[in-house]
């Protein structure tokens, strides 16, 4: 089974680099400085930042469906970065790390879920889309439980 993982559009995030600390605040932002490699996810290149970059740390809406899964959570995101959006690749960031995998259905209800390392991604992928209803996945980070990425059947 084909599969495309996308990270999050660019533009809409796009302003929030020339706005003062100030003005980030009065939006629940806060700039922050990757002091460590691999801590920082930008979920819009789906990768980390590297020690010294510079990101945006905000509350963002991932899931703005209209049923009991409505979801957001804090996400990073990284100036000047492209969307992720490819078919049967897992970047690396998801491959490093232990990922919960949420299958949704067309009216924005779950209908499975698990757990399983970056590196078993794919046969997870399969296995809950074997489900003709699951219509679209959520990848989320399962330590910190912050929304990674969107994966859609190709």
């Amino acid at each position: 089974m084909h599969f495309r993982i996308t990270g999050l559009p660019a533009e809409p995030f796009a302003e929030l680099f020339g706005l003062s600390d100030e003005a980030l605040a009065e939006r629940r932002a806060v700039r922050v400085v990757a002091d460590q490699p691999h801590g920082y996810p930008c979920r819009v290149s789906l990768t980390d930042a590297e020690p010294g970059q510079s990101l945006i740390l905000l509350h963002y809406e991932h899931h703005p469906v209209d049923s009991p899964f409505r979801s957001s959570h804090a996400i990073y995101i990284r100036e000047g970065e492209q969307q992720y959006d490819r078919v049967d690749e897992v970047p690396d960031q998801l491959r490093r790390r232990l990922l919960s995998v949420r299958g949704f259905d067309g009216q924005g209800m779950l209908r499975d879920a698990d757990v399983a390392q970056g590196t078993a991604l794919e046969p997870l992928i399969e296995r809950l889309f074997s489900d003709t209803k699951v219509s679209y996945l959520h990848i989320h980070m399962a330590r910190p439980g912050c929304y990674a990425a969107r994966v859609e059947r190709a």
